[in-house]
């Protein structure tokens, strides 16, 4: 077993290799075969060798931050895709101060309001999940200073289970109180670092707890421990992590899945429902899908 962190060891790879340029993909592949011993617990937890491979890209891609501070003469070329990863030396003293920052800092040419229709579109495609926004500033907020703190998601969501299933087991469900839905629920940060994962994270168990999936989601994951704290907190709380790729969507990643809850805690939900009108649309619609069966698509995955 090295001692070697997962981005010291794609530091070593590309420095092994100068002026080669790698995809995340090749990266993965490198050093999970490379150093097979450090990965061999990871790797016994995925069903296949293509979802292990494919954790380990979605983490590359999240630590980029963390490789080009750790070595800044390793280069990242966003654009064109796929996005490619080199060394080079003097790469840091010849770069131009602006080209670096973009490299560090690409999640700040957005702002958070401008990554919830781009988060909703990779739910609905990726995922086929219904989306809703929840405005906060649409909740009464009658029970004074900070009375509904934490109470809102960004994004709601439902997922459908049963769409594909026979219509006497369909019934089954519905008369038995089977579940035939799943309710998510998200919280939106640009980036994560050291000094606001801790309260990002809680912000989402927070206002996440009501539902069967709760997610946190980032564009950027700044910072040698950010990633470790996530991975305790998700352990410990069952929320989520999704790394959005503003700039192309199909990157995007659920870097820890959440722990689904059996069950709906519809005592918050009901919370919630008299605090917020888009909340109360949210489930509204839920019901007339419970009721009915059916998808108003037009009523859905709108900003």
């Amino acid at each position: 077993m090295s001692k070697l962190s997962q981005v010291q060891k794609v530091i070593a790879f590309l420095q092994a290799n100068p002026q080669q340029k790698f995809t995340a993909r090749q990266i993965a592949e490198a050093i999970t075969t490379q150093y097979a011993g450090d990965y061999q617990n990871k790797k016994a937890a995925f069903p296949t060798e293509q979802e292990f491979i494919q954790q380990v890209v979605a983490e590359i891609s999240a630590q980029k931050n963390s490789i080009i501070k750790a070595c800044p003469d390793i280069v990242m070329q966003d654009k064109p895709r796929p996005r490619l990863y080199w060394y080079q030396a003097g790469a840091a003293l010849s770069a131009e101060p602006e080209a670096m920052a973009e490299l560090r800092n690409d999640s700040e040419s957005y702002s958070e309001h401008d990554l919830y229709p781009k988060l909703m579109q990779f739910l609905s495609d990726e995922l086929g999940l219904y989306c809703l926004r929840i405005d906060e500033k649409r909740s009464k907020n009658n029970r004074g200073a900070k009375g509904n703190q934490w109470l809102h998601p960004d994004i709601v969501a439902m997922q459908t289970m049963d769409r594909q299933w026979n219509e006497d087991v369909r019934q089954c469900v519905k008369l038995g109180s089977g579940q035939n839905v799943a309710l998510w629920s998200f919280e939106v940060k640009l980036a994560l670092n050291g000094a606001n994962v801790r309260e990002s994270f809680f912000q989402a168990v927070s206002n996440s707890g009501w539902a069967n999936e709760g997610y946190l989601v980032t564009t950027a994951i700044i910072g040698e421990h950010t990633e470790e704290e996530l991975r305790i907190l998700s352990a410990l709380h069952g929320i989520g992590v999704i790394m959005l790729n503003a700039d192309d969507l199909s990157e995007s990643e659920i870097l820890l899945p959440a722990k689904r809850k059996t069950d709906t805690d519809w005592q918050s939900v009901n919370r919630i429902v008299e605090q917020n009108k888009d909340f109360e649309t949210f489930i509204e619609y839920v019901a007339i899908y419970y009721q009915s069966g059916k998808i108003v698509e037009k009523n859905w995955n709108r900003y």
